[in-house]
């Protein structure tokens, strides 16, 4: 009976703040420029939606989340938005109905007619939920961009590209925008002998970095030159660890907080041999994917969560002690916790990247943190002095869900 008034009562609640739908040609059209010549990307992070969602204090969670998704797309201007990763706290959800979270964290996109593209993150898998599941329900909606390009057993599932074309009519495109699955959390309806859920590993797959490498390959020969390019993915690699600890992160250099030390990334706590068990620290097994990104013509930054308390930027150009992969200038940057989901207190905020075509011919990106407050933080270009030019410092604020208890 009282699995029965709850589902009721999660049913009634997502009614009503189920978007509206809507026939919108413009959410299927390929990505574009405006027409002066703009593009600029809105990143929701760590959203972590359906957390306790037995209790009272759960739900208020996601109502407060859902404020922030307002309050941020009614301040910028975006033709994207990125879904960066952990949308479902999947463990603690509503059993097989998870999924149906989508449809409360996508209804402030919708209901403007924006258009979203998503990366899956560890707590996007577990026993009952999977990201095969929440895919499917991504696309009842027409304003969902996230694919699944790589259909190898252990690849994950939200690995893509859109390509973004000129303002204009052109057929080739001014950037491409590259979304990588780096799984974690646990695999759907498996338990092991003992009964207890088995881990999913928490890093990009080796079919997805051969994948990657042959499609930028493709694309360069088609349209006869390398594509400027940005990629999204959940958990960081190893190089933003290496950033942190061994280079050291100044908070006027790399402006962002850096709370999260030491930051966990793809691959940590695994052996080299790919067990679990808790008996290593770090096991390599994101290499192969270091080693794409930087051997990739024309890509000017990551964009990685998953670490609440980080938001800073890092220009990846050195060889970090302690790595076998040599920066190339990669910008390394995390995003801003979006969700009253999930650990910590930090302001709730969204990255924004805006990006002109003008500024694509010297592979220069601007970005910035907007605040559930209404504040910009953060603010920095992305060029070729970015880890020495002199910016402000990012406040350390933090907010409180105060009817969360």
């Amino acid at each position: 009976m009282v699995a029965f008034l709850l589902a009721a009562f999660y049913a009634a609640r997502l009614t009503l703040s189920a978007p509206i739908a809507r026939d919108d040609s413009s959410v299927r059209a390929p990505l574009r420029f405006t027409a002066d010549g703009t593009f600029q990307i809105s990143i929701l992070e760590d959203l972590h939606f359906g957390e306790n969602a037995w209790d009272t204090w759960g739900p208020q969670q996601d109502i407060n989340s859902v404020k922030v998704i307002n309050e941020i797309l009614d301040k910028e201007a975006q033709q994207l938005v990125v879904l960066n990763g952990d949308l479902i706290t999947g463990e603690n959800g509503f059993l097989e109905n998870s999924t149906v979270y989508v449809d409360e964290i996508v209804a402030p996109l919708v209901n403007r007619g924006l258009t979203w593209a998503s990366t899956y993150g560890n707590h996007d898998s577990a026993y009952n939920l999977s990201r095969s599941a929440i895919l499917e329900r991504e696309h009842r909606w027409p304003n969902a961009r996230t694919q699944q390009m790589v259909f190898d057993t252990n690849a994950g599932v939200s690995n893509y590209y859109l390509p973004v074309y000129p303002s204009g009519s052109s057929t080739t495109p001014s950037l491409i925008l590259w979304f990588f699955d780096s799984r974690g959390g646990f695999l759907y309806q498996k338990l092991d002998s003992s009964g207890n859920e088995v881990g999913q590993p928490d890093w990009v797959d080796q079919s997805v970095v051969d994948w990657f490498k042959a499609t930028n390959t493709n694309l360069t020969k088609q349209y006869g030159n390398a594509i400027p390019s940005l990629a999204f993915v959940h958990i960081p690699t190893n190089a933003s660890q290496a950033a942190q600890t061994e280079a050291g992160i100044n908070p006027n250099y790399q402006p962002g907080i850096n709370d999260d030390y030491i930051l966990a990334g793809q691959a940590q706590g695994w052996c080299a041999d790919g067990s679990n068990d808790a008996s290593c620290t770090y096991g390599g097994q994101d290499v192969p994917f270091m080693e794409a990104l930087v051997s990739t013509p024309g890509l000017m930054a990551v964009f990685s969560g998953h670490d609440h308390g980080d938001s800073w930027c890092y220009k990846w150009d050195t060889q970090l002690p302690g790595m076998s992969v040599k920066g190339n200038g990669l910008n390394l940057c995390f995003g801003q916790h979006t969700g009253y989901g999930g650990y910590g207190n930090w302001i709730r905020g969204s990255r924004q990247i805006f990006i002109t075509e003008a500024m694509l011919k010297s592979q220069e990106v601007d970005t910035w943190i907007r605040l559930e407050s209404g504040d910009v933080v953060g603010s920095v270009t992305l060029n070729s002095t970015y880890n020495h030019d002199y910016y402000p410092a990012t406040p350390d604020t933090m907010t409180y869900c105060l009817t969360c208890k």
